[in-house]
């Protein structure tokens, strides 16, 4: 997975900058992107030249979830396509397991999600302190990445939330009582609403919400103040309050994020869904789920 081809990589004055790297597709998440997302991280933290990690995205905004248009409009196939032959992660096996007149075996689905989770908490694992910068939006699958970072600095007009709580998603990394926690979480999940960088800000959940204009600089000036830290000293730091967001249960909430996942994709809504987004196409299929909630056009499917 080195060199990346769906994100770039770089470092200077004790900043990596990962940066994720698919414009035309909102960024949209990847079996490649996600891999290489988990290997960028790594990269980063075996690097003792450095001291925080910056994530962001190229484009509009920094990511729209997972790219699931050939995943809804087909039979749930979306897979690397060098996978092991007959494994969990093999596109001919998920997308029969996404069959309606075939038995759905939970377990095969929890095996391809539950190593997504696994990359995307690379970024909560990482000794090296992470801060996701935010523009545009953060949706759906994109919220995985930004709420497993440690510190959000959020554009003030950014908008971001978990849409697919609608219908055909659950948040699997499962962070979002841990951000908010359990009222607010609630509201954004019994709803699937966004919310703004201000409003984020507001709540808690983003550590700055610079108008859009200045979210580089401010983003650049807060790692430029963490990068001045001992590089064991922001090990320690993280580990501390870390450790205790794993003691409070993260690990069995996210087994249980994961295989509700895969459950949403199963309910009658959930077979409905895919139906209409193999019928009319996926953007459709988003637009008619949102439009009740007066957000469709709405950012953001798995």
């Amino acid at each position: 997975m080195w060199p990346p081809t769906q994100l770039t990589y770089s470092t200077a004055d004790r900043i990596a900058r990962i940066t994720l790297d698919r414009p035309d597709r909102g960024n949209g998440l990847t079996s490649t992107l996600i891999a290489e997302l988990a290997a960028a991280v790594e990269r980063a933290d075996l690097d003792p030249d450095v001291h925080v990690i910056v994530l962001s995205g190229n484009g509009k905004g920094f990511c729209g979830g997972y790219d699931l248009v050939e995943s809804a409009e087909g039979q749930g196939s979306l897979g690397p396509s060098d996978a092991v032959e007959g494994s969990p992660l093999d596109p001919a096996v998920m997308a029969a397991n996404h069959d309606p007149s075939r038995t759905w075996d939970p377990m095969v689905d929890y095996a391809m999600m539950s190593r997504n989770v696994k990359a995307f908490m690379t970024l909560f694992h990482a000794a090296t302190p992470v801060i996701c910068s935010v523009h545009g939006f953060c949706v759906a699958g994109g919220t995985d990445l930004a709420l497993c970072s440690d510190l959000l600095v959020i554009a003030d007009d950014a908008r971001i939330g978990y849409p697919p709580a609608r219908v055909w998603g659950s948040p699997t990394t499962s962070m979002w009582t841990q951000r908010l926690g359990p009222q607010r979480a609630k509201r954004l999940l019994f709803t699937g609403d966004s919310l703004s960088g201000t409003e984020a800000l507001e709540w808690g959940l983003a550590i700055e919400a610079p108008p859009a204009g200045q979210l580089v600089e401010r983003t650049e000036a807060l790692a430029a103040r963490i990068a001045r830290m001992p590089l064991n000293q922001l090990a320690m730091m993280k580990l501390l309050v870390n450790t205790q967001v794993q003691e409070q249960g993260l690990h069995a909430t996210q087994v249980l994020g994961a295989v509700f996942d895969g459950i949403t994709r199963h309910t009658p809504e959930g077979y409905a869904f895919q139906q209409r987004a193999a019928e009319a196409g996926f953007r459709q299929a988003v637009r008619e789920r949102d439009d009740p909630f007066g957000d469709a056009g709405g950012l953001g499917g798995g």
